[in-house]
Parts: structure tokens; C-alpha cells; sequence
């Protein structure tokens, strides 16, 4: 009798598209492994750093959004809830616009776009490795 292979669980692409995409944002502006908080500016290695969210990851619509998505300390991002205000600043009022509506589209990415994403931000990972 054939194993048939199982289906991947949906929260389990969540959570690895979710690892491997703050792996990227964090390595994207690395300069020599070390990464800059978007709010505050603080300087550490970016495994040391977090994936901030200027609109909430608990809106799939902007949740894997480049442009949605910066380096934010641990103490920006989790004890002063993203530092919104100075997150907008840094992007700008068009773009904090443009996102927040964004946000506020229901999307349900289907388990082929979230492995697709998983398979496209390993790439880039491994691309931006190179480099740090």
C-alpha cells in the first residue's frame, strides 16, 4: 500500500511563512548582519531584532505586505505596542493611508499562494545571506 502524503495544515504554512518572511525583512537592510530599528533607530544583529507591522499582522490582507512590514526592536515593537505614530512617520502619509485601507480587506490566501510565498521568501533569504 502508497503513503499518500499529507496535506500540509494551514496554520503550520502560517507559521512557516511567517518565520521565513521575518527572516527577510530583518535581513533586508542588514548592513554586516546588524539591523536598524525603523522607530527608534537602536543597532543590533537582526536575529536579535523583530519583524514590526505598522498595521496589525492580524489583518492577512497587509500581514506578509513588504511595505507593510520593517526592523523593530523588541522594545518598540512589543513593549510600546510598533510605536504606530513613528512607524507612520517613517513611511509617510501616503503610504500609512494607502496600507491602512489595505488592512481593512478581508483576503483568505488559499495553501498554494501561502506555500508559493514560503518558496519565494527562501529564495530571498538565501540571496540576502550571501550578502550579510
Amino acid at each position: 500500500m502508497t503513503k499518500v502524503a499529507k496535506k500540509p495544515l494551514r496554520k503550520n504554512l502560517i507559521k512557516e511563512l511567517d518565520t521565513i518572511f521575518s527572516q527577510y525583512i530583518r535581513l533586508r537592510y542588514a548592513k554586516n548582519e546588524i539591523a536598524e530599528c525603523v522607530t527608534c533607530g537602536k543597532k543590533d544583529h537582526w536575529k536579535k531584532m523583530q519583524n514590526g507591522h505598522f498595521m496589525s499582522r492580524a489583518n492577512y490582507s497587509t500581514r506578509w505586505d513588504e511595505d507593510n512590514c520593517q526592523v523593530q526592536c523588541m522594545g518598540c515593537n512589543v513593549f510600546k505596542a510598533g510605536e504606530q505614530y513613528k512607524y507612520s512617520l517613517y513611511l509617510g502619509n501616503k503610504l500609512s493611508e494607502e496600507l491602512y485601507l489595505k488592512s481593512k480587506q478581508i483576503v483568505k490566501f488559499a495553501d498554494v499562494e501561502l506555500i508559493d510565498m514560503i518558496d519565494y521568501y527562501k529564495q530571498q533569504v538565501n540571496i540576502l545571506h550571501k550578502f550579510t
